[in-house]
């Protein structure tokens, strides 16, 4: 498998869904790392359309503690988004968690692995959406899928994805 993109409910009473996303690049651990461990690429991984921006001035140093605020646009209206790293586990994996922006809860786990000659990357999100699951199944998950994709076929064209053996030919989920 080249590429996935799911969405699963969790069991829990909270409202939590998460959402997994997995991509094989052919690039070393090491290589793959130090590219999500710049701050500034979360530009590159996110649709012009959001006007993602960073608000601190950097360079910003990923480790244990590091808060990065930054901006963007959802449906056109501004938001604000305050992000935390925990977990920072060089290279093989970091959490960002919500400490202040749109979702009731955001926990994303950064997972990278040694596969067949490159990197396996898992995106694990677990998030509880405003508006309960209702708004979730209309719009977020909507949206998030189209990002998530963005995302993918932007590492695909960054790191000339053209898979491991048995890949299919559409390494990347269509948006939508």
């Amino acid at each position: 498998m080249c590429a996935d993109l799911e969405f699963a409910d969790s069991p829990s009473a909270h409202g939590v869904t998460r959402l997994v996303a997995r991509l094989w690049i052919p690039a070393s651990l090491d290589t793959v790392f130090a590219f999500f461990s710049e701050p500034s690429n979360l530009e590159q991984l996110t649709p012009a359309s959001l006007r993602f921006g960073i608000e601190q001035p950097g360079p910003l140093v990923m480790a244990d503690g590091l808060r990065i605020r930054y901006q963007l646009r959802v449906h056109g209206i501004p938001l604000k988004w305050e992000s935390e790293i925990r977990e920072w586990d060089p290279p093989n994996q970091f959490v960002d968690v919500q400490i202040r922006g749109p979702y009731r809860y955001w926990h994303h786990r950064h997972r990278f692995t040694e596969v067949d000659g490159g990197t396996l990357v898992v995106d694990e999100v677990d998030y509880a959406p405003p508006g309960g699951r209702l708004l979730d199944r209309i719009f977020i998950r909507r949206d998030l899928r189209r990002i998530f994709s963005f995302r993918m076929r932007h590492l695909v064209e960054r790191f000339a994805v053209h898979g491991p053996r048995g890949c299919s030919t559409s390494p990347v989920p269509p948006p939508g």
